[in-house]
């Protein structure tokens, strides 16, 4: 496995490579990060892995500074998972200047995770468009737990005619359910047994809608008003289209609740699909 920290030298390891996967993140990895590998690997003949926080995508208060950097432990993970290459670059490689080029999503940006997390995805999608400039990669992988990420990304890719597939894959989860997270190590013992509630309400409401439920308001505030009195505190919980990311209606077919909700100081994501 190839360990590269410069565009310069991505690019001559590039050079002689024909069909690439690309996994970016920002390292931390869990076994959810493995499982894109692994899906990548089953496509392609090489696994490009890149580690980096993009200080672009955090805002004012957020944890960029304190967000866990673990590149050791993480290298020995990708070697034992068959990687070809490792790109980490340092902050002053990928932003050399000021960035005033950006990506600008569509509006879907502003909600959600968006609401709270202003220019979270313009960062986001900015900087994997750097990386697939850099990488070139012929797939890409993304975990479903980033249900909107994922959305904006397969969403730039469409509008900017890129050669690449975008591939989303199911959301790693521990025993008990919770969504693997690199923020999950911010949890207290006892934040860490109560996480796993979060998934078991998006799972009675998928149940529900199953059994004909369609009066979507209700039920999700019933659920939001029982996460609250339960030690939550929840930024939303709502249902959408999963191939409009716009608020479900009672003929859409392919549902997405999506969640966001604090749990102590640590903000949780996750979510389900319904197809009826």
């Amino acid at each position: 496995m190839q360990l590269l920290h410069t565009i310069k030298e991505l690019r001559i390891w590039r050079k002689d490579k024909d069909f690439i996967g690309f996994v970016p993140t920002m390292g931390n990895l869990h076994n959810g990060h493995l499982q894109l590998v692994k899906e990548a690997k089953k496509q392609t003949d090489h696994v490009v892995v890149s580690i980096f926080v993009n200080p672009i995508q955090f805002g004012v208060g957020e944890d960029f500074e304190s967000y866990p950097r673990t590149l050791d432990q993480d290298i020995e993970k990708l070697v034992d998972v068959g990687v070809s290459a490792v790109f980490a670059p340092e902050v002053k490689e990928l932003y050399p200047t000021p960035q005033v080029t950006f990506v600008e999503p569509s509006d879907i940006q502003y909600q959600l995770c968006g609401a709270s997390r202003q220019g979270h995805f313009r960062g986001a999608a900015t900087v994997v468009n750097k990386l697939f400039n850099i990488v070139q990669p012929n797939i890409a992988c993304f975990g479903k737990k980033d249900f909107q990420q994922l959305f904006i990304i397969k969403e730039m890719v469409n509008n900017l005619n890129m050669p690449i597939k975008i591939i989303g894959v199911e959301t790693g989860r521990a025993n008990d359910g919770l969504a693997l997270s690199s923020r999950n190590g911010y949890l207290s013992d006892a934040e860490r047994l109560q996480a796993p509630e979060l998934y078991k309400i998006l799972q009675q409401l998928q149940q529900a809608i199953l059994e004909g439920d369609n009066n979507y308001t209700n039920m999700l505030n019933q659920a939001t008003t029982h996460l609250n009195t339960h030690g939550w505190q929840v930024e939303y919980l709502e249902a959408r289209s999963a191939k409009t990311l716009l608020p479900a209606q009672v003929e859409d077919k392919h549902l997405v609740i999506l969640a966001a909700a604090r749990l102590g100081k640590t903000r949780l994501i996750d979510n389900i699909e319904i197809t009826l």
